[in-house]
């Protein structure tokens, strides 16, 4: 269902990441590792998640560590429809002749 809002499959899997586990920090490549994505494709859609302000980041060498902004004016919404939406996939469809 949040492919609906969420058009893009990488931005999509990186909401949910970091929607679901907001205490969880991680670079580029590990985050690639971890959604089974392409590094570049990540990085764009992690830039644009800045700049909204949804994610933010700090430099440590030369990586930049990413993390969820919890001050983030609709973080909890979105966290909540997050959540609402995998528990949501996990279950089976209702057909009409259910009800």
């Amino acid at each position: 269902m949040l492919d609906v809002f969420i058009t893009s499959r990488v931005r999509r899997k990186i909401v949910v990441v970091y929607a679901k586990y907001p205490d969880f920090r991680t670079h580029v490549r590990g985050l690639a590792k971890l959604i089974k994505e392409d590094p570049g494709n990540i990085q764009r859609e992690l830039k644009r998640l800045e700049k909204v302000g949804f994610l933010t980041s700090e430099k440590q060498g030369n990586t930049k560590i990413y993390a969820t902004n919890k001050q983030f004016p609709i973080f909890k919404e979105l966290q909540s429809i997050v959540i609402k939406s995998q528990q949501q996939a996990g279950r089976p469809k209702r057909s009409t002749s259910d009800i």
